[in-house]
């Protein structure tokens, strides 16, 4: 299973993971969100979402570890990508029917969203 990770670039932005090279993600209150973090895999492929001003895929990461002793608050530790060559933005995946019935579109506060192989090559521009 892929993911999307949302981060405000305020707090920590893409270039701060580029520059971190490997981070622990964790802090996530929601419960769907929570449970995407449990479930989570090594090696699971990432694409990281900005919201505020700019609303768009920017880049992709993956799946280091997944730590979730605490049920409540799993941590995933992850490492950098690559930039995408063209961030995605939200006009541009809501207006592909892939992403329909995602709960990136239905849920938008929803921080950690599980994409299908189709919607993970859509976002990385394959």
């Amino acid at each position: 299973m892929d993911y999307l990770f949302k981060t405000e670039p305020s707090e920590y932005s893409f270039a701060d993971l580029q520059r971190d090279g490997v981070t622990q993600w964790d802090g996530v209150s929601n419960p769907v969100a929570v449970k995407n973090l449990r479930e989570m895999k090594p090696g699971a492929r990432l694409v990281i979402y900005e919201t505020g001003d700019r609303k768009s895929a920017v880049g992709t990461a993956s799946v280091v570890s997944v730590s979730a002793s605490d049920p409540k608050n799993p941590v995933v530790t992850i490492k950098a990508g690559k930039p995408l060559d063209k961030p995605v933005s939200l006009d541009r995946i809501k207006s592909s029917k892939l992403f329909a019935d995602s709960p990136l579109v239905r849920m938008g506060r929803l921080s950690v969203v599980p994409l299908t192989d189709a919607q993970y090559k859509f976002l990385i521009g394959n």
